[in-house]
């Protein structure tokens, strides 16, 4: 557990908030103004859409959506967790984040993409109260009519290594086939650490956040060049992203 705290915490520290505080507090300690400005054009920068957007792309690059039919074919479908969260109220309720990751899979196998549709179980540490996403996905699965016998799910998991490593042991044999569905700017890592457990990974990249060329342009839209928490939000997000694929050398 102090493990994955530290995993959570540490990129902070980096992260343009992180770096805004601590050079507001060097300019603080050492009276000095120049940490002060750098702080505010820091945060200025990373919370313009501008910005978050050119990021955004980066670390989508180089998938682009794609519908279900046109998928090839797999021995699995694999639904990466990332999706519920725990809801307010005594009838203990998870709802979605982005339901783009499981209604991806979803279509996938009723497009006959492959005969086996497996979800992970992700879990935090500090939400034990709310169950593993795999369980959450498979109970959501089966109430939309896929059969029980074309769903499984990893046991608890904690990170996109452990996710890896869980599906493997699911499906033996060598070399197994997969399309995998996760984030757009979370599949070049995914891929990478799926790639080193011997499995075939096809990529099915959803829950895209860069903004296509076809649904107007950025630069042109004067609400981009605005500083907002989402942008902030956004560019911070990205950057973690990078520092994971460097951690876990999933260029």
């Amino acid at each position: 557990m102090v493990a994955f705290l530290f995993s959570k915490l540490l990129p902070l520290l980096v992260l343009p908030l992180g770096l805004a505080l601590l050079l507001l507090l060097v300019g603080l300690v050492c009276r000095r103004r120049w940490p002060v400005g750098v702080a505010a054009l820091l945060l200025w920068l990373f919370s313009t859409g501008l910005v978050s957007q050119m990021l955004w792309r980066f670390v989508e690059r180089p998938w682009q959506r794609r519908s279900a039919a046109d998928a090839p074919r797999a021995e699995a479908i694999v639904v990466l967790s990332g999706g519920r969260h725990a809801a307010p109220g005594d009838s203990r309720i998870s709802e979605w984040h982005d339901p783009d990751r499981f209604l991806a899979g979803l279509e996938l196998y009723r497009n006959g993409r492959a005969p086996r549709l497996l979800f992970t179980g992700g879990q935090s540490p500090f939400q034990a109260g709310l169950a593993p996403e795999g369980e959450l996905y498979r109970r959501e699965a089966m109430s939309l009519g896929v059969p029980p016998a074309a769903i499984a799910s990893t046991p608890p998991v904690r990170n996109t290594a452990e996710e890896a490593t869980a599906v493997r042991r699911l499906l033996p044999g060598a070399a197994p086939r997969v399309l995998l569905v996760t984030s757009a700017f979370h599949m070049r890592r995914a891929q990478r650490l799926f790639e080193r457990q011997g499995i075939t990974v096809l990529p099915f990249p959803v829950d895209f956040k860069a903004r296509a060329s076809w649904g107007g342009s950025v630069v042109r839209d004067p609400l981009m060049w605005m500083p907002t928490a989402g942008g902030l939000d956004d560019s911070s997000r990205a950057l973690r992203e990078l520092l994971g694929r460097v951690v876990y050398r999933s260029w």
